[in-house]
C-alpha cells in the first residue's frame, strides 16, 4: 500500500515549554496485545509515566486484528497515533516512505542510546537516521521436555542438527506401530520467520541486494531440506496441525512432541498452562557448524505527522529507558533491548540464558521492502513440499519465481 510522504518536520519543542504552554496534552498510542497480562503490564508502566508527567495524558488503544492494516489506512488519512508499535519486519517500507518521525534529534546523551543491542537498533535505522527504539526482543532457542528425555535415556539436549536428528528418532513414540506417534521428537513451525538462518546455513540467502528472492539455490535448498526430510523421511518431526495443536509449545506441553523451537515468550506459557511440565531450554543446534536462530523486535515509533512530538518523545524515552523498560520486561514474555538489562538476571537465569546468548548471532527477521512478498510465496510453497506434492526444488524455485515477478511488476 502506498503511502505518501508527510509534510514538513517540526522542530521539537523542549519537554518544560510543552509542558508550559499546555495544561494537557493528550497523545494516542497504538500497539497490540498478546495476552490480558501484558496489557495490564503494559498499563501500569504507562500510569507511572503519567504520574511523573502530569500534563501528558496517554490514550492506549490496543489493535489486536490486522495491525500493520490498520496502522497503514490511518497513517494515509492523517488519523494514525501519535506513538505506536512497529515490528522490525514492516519498517523498512514505512522508514523509506517518509510517514515516520527521526528520532535523533531527541535524543540526549543521557539516554545512554549505546546501551541498546546493537544489532536491534541497526533494524530501525534508515539511510543514517533512527526511527524507533526497540522495546524488547525475543530469539529463538530449543525447549526440550526432561521427563521425555530422561525416559528415552537422553542426558543433555542436542548441540548439533545431526544430534537433534538422532535423538529426535529416540523420542518418537509409536505405540500402535501404526506410523502415527503419540509423541513426536522435534515440533517445527514451517514458515518464513522460522526457517531464514536454515536458508543462510550452507552459505544460502534470503534474497539479493534489490530484493529479489534467492532462496531456491542449491546451498539455500541445502539447510531446508534437513527440515524437509526430517518430516517426510524419518516422520520423527510433525507440525502442530498434525497433533490437534495450535502451536509448537501446545505440542511439548500436550506431550505430543518432546522438543520445540520457540521463543520466551513460551516459559510464562509453560508455567502457567503446563505448570508440572518439567523442561529446560538450550541455544538452537548448530547447523553445518554454525550457529543460528532468529531474532524478532519491536519498537516505538513516532507519527512525523504528530501535533504533540515533544511530549510523544517523552512517552517513547520513559518506556525505553531503564526504568521503563525494567517494569514492562518483569513479564519475561520477551527480553529487554538493552544490554545492561540482560545482564541484571537474564543471562543468569538457566532458561533465559539461551535466548540471550542467541541474540550475539541471531538473524534478525527483517529484509528489503519486498520480504512480504518473499513471505507469502516461500510459505505457500513449503507447506507443499513438506506434504510431498512436489519436491523441495521444485516448490522453492516456483515460490522464487512468483516472487520476483510480483516484485519486478510493482517496482519495489
Amino acid at each position: 500500500m502506498a503511502i505518501a510522504l508527510a509534510g514538513c518536520r517540526s522542530i521539537p519543542d523542549s519537554g518544560a515549554t510543552a509542558e508550559a504552554r499546555e495544561s494537557t496534552i493528550t497523545i494516542r498510542f497504538s500497539g497490540w496485545q498478546s495476552n490480558p497480562h501484558e496489557g495490564k503490564l503494559l498499563n501500569q508502566v504507562i500510569q507511572e509515566f503519567e504520574a511523573q508527567h502530569p500534563h501528558i495524558d496517554v490514550q492506549y488503544e490496543v489493535i489486536n486484528s490486522e495491525y500493520m492494516d490498520v496502522i497503514r489506512t490511518r497513517l494515509i488519512g492523517d488519523v494514525a497515533p501519535d506513538v505506536f508499535y512497529l515490528e522490525a519486519f514492516e519498517a523498512p517500507l514505512l522508514m523509506k516512505s517518509g510517514v515516520l518521525e527521526p528520532l535523533d534529534q531527541y535524543i540526549t546523551p543521557d539516554f545512554d542510546l549505546a546501551d541498546f543491542q546493537p544489532s536491534l537498533l541497526n533494524a530501525f535505522r534508515h539511510e543514517g537516521q533512527i526511527y524507533g527504539l526497540p522495546k524488547d526482543f525475543s530469539t529463538l532457542a530449543l525447549f526440550y521436555n526432561k521427563q521425555a528425555f530422561a525416559k528415552a535415556g537422553i542426558t543433555q539436549p542436542p548441540r548439533t542438527w545431526a544430534e537433534l536428528q538422532a535423538v529426535s528418532q529416540r523420542l518418537t513414540v509409536d505405540t500402535n506401530g501404526d506410523r502415527k506417534p503419540d509423541q513426536f521428537g522435534l515440533g517445527l513451525a514451517p514458515e518464513l520467520a522460522r526457517q531464514t538462518f536454515m536458508i543462510q546455513a550452507f552459505g544460502g540467502a534470503l534474497h539479493d541486494a534489490n530484493g529479489y528472492g534467492t532462496f531456491a539455490t542449491p546451498a539455500s535448498l541445502q539447510g531446508l531440506s534437513l527440515v524437509i526430510d526430517q518430516y517426510r523421511r524419518d516422520r520423527t518431526a510433525a507440525q502442530p496441525t498434525d497433533v490437534g495443536a495450535t502451536w509448537g509449545s501446545e505440542m511439548l506441553g500436550q506431550g505430543r512432541a518432546a522438543m520445540v523451537i520457540e521463543g520466551p515468550w513460551s516459559i510464562p506459557y509453560f508455567q502457567e498452562t503446563f505448570p508440572t511440565l518439567q523442561f529446560g531450554t538450550a541455544e538452537v543446534p548448530t547447523v553445518n557448524g554454525r550457529r543460528g536462530t532468529m531474532a524478532y523486535t519491536v519498537a516505538y515509533v513516532m507519527n512525523r505527522k504528530s501535533q504533540h512530538k515533544a511530549a510523544a518523545w517523552k512517552l517513547i524515552a520513559y518506556l525505553t529507558s531503564k526504568q521503563g523498560m525494567k517494569s514492562w520486561a518483569a513479564q519475561g514474555l520477551a527480553l529487554p533491548s538493552r544490554r545492561s538489562l540482560l545482564a541484571l538476571g537474564y543471562a543468569s537465569n538457566p532458561l533465559y540464558a539461551p535466548f540471550v546468548q542467541g541474540a550475539t548471532y541471531a538473524t534478525i527477521w527483517q529484509g528489503t521492502a519486498t520480504l512480504p512478498v518473499l513471505r507469502t510465496h516461500f510459505n505457500n510453497q513449503f507447506i507443499s513440499a513438506l506434504l510431498g506434492e512436489q519436491t523441495l526444488a521444485q516448490a522453492m524455485q516456483k515460490a522464487q519465481n512468483a516472487a520476483n515477478r510480483e516484485i519486478y511488476l510493482s517496482g519495489e
